[in-house]
């Protein structure tokens, strides 16, 4: 069931610039990209907007992981874009991941329209690799659980953080 929620132009500028990676950025270019993003329902519910205030760029200090972690309200539905930087025994990688937050403490009508305008979201954001629905924090606390989705047991760091405990 579709909601008739509409995805914001913003929304779509913000994941094409995650998306291109420009191959001569400079230094300080690299460091003003978007590591990681939430996305919330317009006050009206009609609109999927960037929420003000909740992004982290690639040149902030501290783990970026813990940090997009503490960014989730503990009791609201969000969207995200994850870009993870990760390795597995034979290489690096960036994937984005488009994350769908939707807390069990979240109220039963948030719940509902950020399900129902899910696809609202993914149908704009094409090439996307990882889809990962998290219900709770015990699900996204440890980086090991998104490595998981990233490549499983091949994957041996995150953030250039071992996943060894």
């Amino acid at each position: 069931m579709a909601s008739g929620v509409t995805v914001d132009e913003n929304v779509l500028t913000i994941f094409n610039d995650m998306k291109v990676r420009k191959a001569h950025a400079n230094e300080e270019e690299r460091s003003k990209r978007k590591k990681a993003v939430l996305f919330c329902l317009s006050e009206d519910k009609k609109h999927i907007i960037m929420e003000e205030g909740s992004e982290i760029l690639q040149g902030d200090e501290g783990d970026p992981y813990l940090k997009f972690v503490k960014m989730l309200p503990p009791n609201d539905c969000r969207y995200a874009l994850y870009d993870a930087t990760y390795e597995t025994k034979e290489t690096k990688k960036e994937d984005l991941v488009f994350i769908f937050w939707a807390p069990e403490s979240a109220p039963l009508k948030s719940k509902m329209i950020y399900a129902s305008s899910k696809d609202a979201i993914k149908k704009k954001f094409t090439g996307i690799k990882h889809e990962w629905q998290v219900n709770g924090l015990e699900d996204i606390k440890d980086r090991k659980t998104l490595a998981e989705k990233l490549g499983g047991a091949s994957v041996v760091s995150l953030e250039g953080k071992p996943l060894c405990d």
